[in-house]
């Protein structure tokens, strides 16, 4: 699809004469003649040639068709980077040298200031007492249409973030939907700007008052006729509709429609002085007031803060807030009538206060918002089109012009000889559409003059994409666009590119700010975690004052519970019940309070893992085999761990984190989450091997009866015909797999496939349920947050309803060591030789370079830059705290714990936060991870009590809690771009997503660091599948670093920038070499 965009660095008005050769219409010459005038100023617009002539051309329905007015559409979705069209300077420089007619003179050669910049310029500016601040607008178009004899103004779309149109034949709101403009209808919303009337900071309290002032600076501008003033006047202050009014209309059977029309009557009949007086005799007084008027029930509260005026919702009578700005003009009351609303009138407080908004869509209002009123229409007696762009000094209540009780800030109005109302129906979108561009909107509040606002429209036009108009349907409706691109590199100058030196400072800056710079000092890094984390410790637990908290807490203890008692299980089995089920669960309760309290990061879970259960294999093998008490030889074992952890956290160890970069730490997430799908499949095939399928097959067989020696031999009898009881009976031998058929039971093996599915099912579908389009947003959050909570319910319930012996959750049920001949703690020989606890030093190295790359690797995952954490890392700090966990577990013969990778990436991605879809259309952003400790905590506390809690946990089928393993491990595939990566290779190019990294690496370079990253990936998973060879796995880790450094021999920095990180001492000996020759050539 050819798209082509406005350049705004050189050659404008080169451009500009293009334009105007390819648009032969003659209002689009005479729109951009005011260009090419050099001696513009700035403090008065400049007069269109033809201003004295209609400015309003005629078109027919058909130009306008669907609302997309012309054959050239512009996309107004949030411009993106601007595209320059180098190859066709050339030509606009032949242009600009042999076109005689355009009179240009040799002051047309020097140098025109781009729009971006103008703009730049002025949001750039140092902000005075008398410059207002930007808020949310809140933008409005209505439109003047007959309703029978009566002219009213109604409301016909609406923008907060996206255009919302009111579709006629639905009566109903439209899909918000990205605008979609006519580039003719960009031209003459410009030059109504150029030539019509713009009035800034405006002092007007009420409707009236901004109509009287508008029409006077018209008159005076000789842009209105004197003799048009009434009846202009009187169509400015008609009534509006509004769609929320419509419906409630319909709902009441329009029961007020006498009252209204009586109402409308002496509005329409204000010439006459004896009507008047007639019929104002019938109404009472706070009803023929004018709604535009503020009235004590609604102001704005005179509080104000860095966010502007606070909005005070219509009350009950007798609430009267500070500050209301009441109408300091005389309006006469034939005014106030005509501008009074049918559902106004409905609404009206008793005291006459200000008539209610549409209160529910109030919620969709960003705070501190204001109001942008477009008013379009045509009328039979004017001549020529007049337009008016206001602002007020200080943003009014003007009654029912607003759907939703917010003050108004600008209006637009835009009124012309009939037969152009889809014209100006266009024109309207556009000012409503620009009002919502996030630029544009910051000029009109900053604007001193009319020509900052020609410069903010210039600006709009060089950034939008113009779409060919025989290559895209202008009847579709584009939706909103996943996340909003910024705009700041439209309202900041470019900055310069980046040296390379100065991005290496940064990155290093970052690590420093992570902890990942050494310090100089012994324990420098732990203090400076220490002074990092204080400040964010208190709010570590008011923060988890939230329902999601309590979704993250319940899940992830059933989520820990059960790898718990099963690593339990397998160690008792390793370890001749030294340390078993109860153990593990005393364990995981030391552990899990002690770290949620005193840890740098409480996010990362604590568990038992594959490595650790290897290495206490192989320790008590060993001891057996030497004779030795396991439990001592452990003790000495853990302390010499403790000893080498404080060193490593004396001297900055955890500095060396940098260097395990997205290449090693996705393989191992990858590998994990890979384990935990294989290992709850597994698990529920073991069922199978323990209960097999029962096909039925036994009752096809046969069964004979035969003769025994204890047969009476004076019997005849028929033996093949006799049953298995009449044989038995007479002392006969039953032959044959038909003679003995089993007893059938319900299929326990089916049931726990279906109970394991059902599990993993349920919790995906409900944990996308916020994205459904049924119930409430509240409910759907609730059912998100609750997904594998609810999903255990639902499964459990049905195990339970259905009553097959499937197997259950099995929970110690006395708080006790599991052999009874050892207590809680200890000692420290028991037997074993003296030395021991010197030769123990050797497999305590090999467990600390275990027990550190399992730990550190999974906090290099949580601390991630994509989780947007804000309350810094602490590296040092959870090593600190690991170390003293470890030796109380030696103390008292527990198992170590340490970071479980698969549960705390679960444990993040339940504590996600998004923002609120306030504005219709918006997409929900990620905001970060609800950071806190109290979830940490709770869930480890109930660890401990499970015993407590065994009549109820040992109803949850086993089954249940595999679907639970299966979707964390899914869960935790997410959004790893090495699986990604993995995916992409079985697509056609044409089906790829439009990942970034496919932008700016071509795809055989990504497939080939892929393959490789692959190929490590299966190398981790034969490694760890073997018991002879598990034990090597951590340090296959340190290999995989060393992998990662070959590969910048491979890869560009660039592309290796994008695929993964750059490892930190590359770019330092680099800088480092970069200083040695500066300072040997300045020798």
């Amino acid at each position: 699809m050819l798209m082509c965009g406005f350049n705004n660095e050189r050659e404008n008005t080169t451009v500009i004469k293009r334009w105007q050769l390819s648009f032969p219409h003659p209002s689009h010459k005479r729109l951009w003649s005011w260009v090419m005038d050099p001696a513009l100023g700035d403090d008065e617009a400049p007069k269109d040639p033809g201003a004295r002539q209609q400015t309003h051309q005629s078109y027919t329905e058909k130009d306008f068709e669907g609302h997309r007015a012309h054959t050239v559409f512009v996309g107004v979705h949030l411009p993106g980077r601007r595209h320059s069209h180098h190859r066709r300077h050339s030509h606009h420089r032949h242009h600009r040298s042999t076109d005689k007619d355009s009179g240009a003179s040799g002051d047309d050669e020097r140098p025109i200031t781009p729009p971006a910049q103008r703009v730049q310029f002025i949001l750039g500016e140092d902000v005075d007492d008398n410059a207002h601040e930007p808020h949310p607008l809140f933008s409005e178009l209505g439109e003047l249409v007959y309703d029978g004899n009566e002219m009213e103004w109604k409301e016909t779309a609406r923008w907060i973030k996206f255009e919302e149109d009111v579709e006629e034949g639905g009566n109903r709101w439209s899909k918000p939907h990205v605008a979609t403009l006519s580039l003719h209808s960009l031209f003459e919303l410009r030059s109504l700007l150029l030539n019509g009337t713009v009035m800034l900071d405006m002092e007007a309290a009420s409707l009236e008052q901004v109509v009287d002032l508008v029409l006077d600076n018209m008159i005076s501008s000789d842009a209105l006729p004197l003799e048009s003033r009434d009846k202009v006047r009187e169509v400015l202050l008609r009534r509006h509709r509004h769609q929320h009014e419509r419906r409630k209309e319909n709902a009441t059977n329009m029961s007020r429609l006498p009252i209204i029309r009586s109402l409308a009557e002496i509005g329409r009949n204000h010439s006459s002085s004896k009507n008047f007086s007639q019929e104002t005799q019938k109404v009472p007084q706070q009803v023929i007031r004018s709604s535009s008027c503020p009235s004590s029930q609604t102001a704005l509260l005179d509080v104000r803060d860095n966010k502007g005026p606070y909005l005070a919702v219509p009350g009950p009578a007798g609430s009267s807030p500070q500050g209301v700005a009441q109408s300091q003009s005389s309006v006469s009351i034939k005014s106030m009538n005509r501008n009074q609303s049918s559902s106004a009138l409905g609404e009206m407080n008793g005291d006459g206060g200000h008539p209610k908004g549409n209160v529910h869509f109030m919620r969709k209002i960003p705070p501190g918002a204001e109001a942008s009123n477009i008013l379009v229409g045509e009328m039979d007696f004017l001549d020529k089109t007049i337009s008016a762009f206001i602002r007020l000094r200080q943003a009014n209540f003007l009654g029912d012009l607003t759907e939703v009780p917010v003050p108004t800030r600008f209006i637009f109005v835009l009124l012309g000889p009939t037969g152009g109302i889809a014209g100006f129906h266009e024109i309207g979108r556009a000012m409503a559409t620009l009002m919502s561009d996030e630029v544009f909107h910051d000029v009109a509040y900053k604007a001193k003059n009319r020509n900052h606002l020609l410069a903010a429209i210039d600006e709009f036009l060089d950034a939008v994409t113009v779409l060919p108009p025989g290559e895209w349907d202008p009847s579709i409706r584009i939706e909103p666009p996943a996340a909003i691109p910024s705009q700041d590199q439209r309202k900041r100058p470019p900055e310069k590119q980046i040296d390379e030196d100065d991005e290496e400072e940064q990155e290093q800056k970052l690590r420093e700010e992570s902890g990942l710079a050494r310090s100089g000092r012994l324990f420098g890094g732990l203090i400076n975690d220490i002074k990092r984390k204080a400040p964010w410790y208190w709010s570590d637990f008011k923060d988890a004052l939230a329902i999601q908290c309590v979704a993250s807490w319940i899940f992830l203890y059933f989520a820990c519970l059960s790898p718990i008692i099963t690593f339990g299980g397998l160690l008792g089995h390793a370890t001749g019940n030294n340390m078993a089920a109860m153990e593990s669960l005393v364990s995981g309760f030391v552990c899990g309070i002690g770290y949620g309290f005193f840890s740098g990061q409480p996010l990362t879970i604590l568990g038992s893992t594959g490595p650790v259960l290897v290495f206490e294999t192989i320790m008590y093998d060993f001891c057996m085999s030497q004779g030795w008490d396991y439990m001592s030889f452990r003790f000495w074992i853990g302390a010499w761990i403790t000893i080498i952890l404080l060193l490593l956290v004396a001297f900055d160890a955890s500095a060396f984190v940098c260097y395990i970069t997205r290449f090693t730490e996705e393989n191992f997430a990858t590998l994990i989450a890979f384990i935990f799908i294989y290992k709850a499949v597994e698990n529920v095939l073991s069922i199978g091997k323990k209960f097999p399928l029962d096909r039925h097959k036994e009752i096809l067989n046969e069964c004979f009866c035969a003769t025994s020696n204890d047969t009476d031999s004076a019997l005849v009898v028929n033996w093949t015909n006799l049953e298995p009881a009449g044989c038995l009976a007479i002392n006969g031998t039953l032959s044959g797999d038909g003679c003995y058929p089993p007893q059938h039971v319900p299929d326990v093996f089916l049931m726990s496939i279906i109970l394991f599915f059902g599990t993993f099912i349920l919790s995906v579908q409900m944990k996308d349920f916020k994205n459904a389009l049924f119930f409430p947003s509240f409910v759907r959050q609730i059912v998100s947050d609750f997904s594998v909570i609810l999903a255990i319910l639902m499964m459990s319930g049905l195990d339970f309803y259905v009553g097959v012996e499937t197997p259950k959750l099995a929970v110690p049920r006395e708080f006790k060591p599991t052999l009874p001949d050892r207590g809680w703690l200890i000692y420290p020989f028991n037997n074993n030789p003296p030395w021991t606890a010197i030769a123990a030093v050797l497999p305590a190295l090999l467990g600390t370079i275990l027990i550190f790359m399992d730990q550190q690797i999974t906090a290099v995952i949580v601390n991630r830059k994509e989780n947007k954490l804000k309350k810094g890392c602490g590296y040092h700090l959870d090593l600190f705290v690991l170390a003293i966990l470890i030796a109380i577990n030696s103390l008292m013969g527990l198992p170590w714990f340490v970071a479980a990778t698969v549960l705390s990436i679960n444990h993040v991605n339940s504590l996600k936060l998004e923002s609120e879809c306030a504005a219709p259309g918006e997409k929900p952003q990620f905001l970060g991870v609800r950071e806190q400790r109290v979830t940490h905590i709770l869930i480890f506390l109930m660890i401990g009590l499970s015993v407590v809690l065994t009549p109820v946990l040992q109803r949850i089928p086993m089954p249940v809690l595999f679907g639970v393993f299966l979707y964390m491990g899914v869960a935790s595939l997410k959004g790893l771009q090495f699986f990604d990566r993995i995916l992409i290779m079985f697509m056609p190019v044409k089906y790829q997503p439009d990942y970034m990294f496919l932008r700016q690496v071509p795809l055989k370079r990504v497939h080939m660091f892929t393959l490789i990253q692959l190929a490590c990936l299966i190398v981790l998973w034969v490694i760890k599948s073997f018991s002879t060879t598990s034990i090597l796995f951590p340090l296959m880790l340190v290999v995989m670093i060393g992998i990662r450094k070959l590969l910048d021999f491979v890869f560009t920095q660039r592309e290796l920038k994008i695929l993964d990180d750059v490892m930190p001492e590359m770019t330092r000996r680099h800088a480092e070499d970069r200083r040695q020759l500066e300072s040997g050539g300045e020798a």
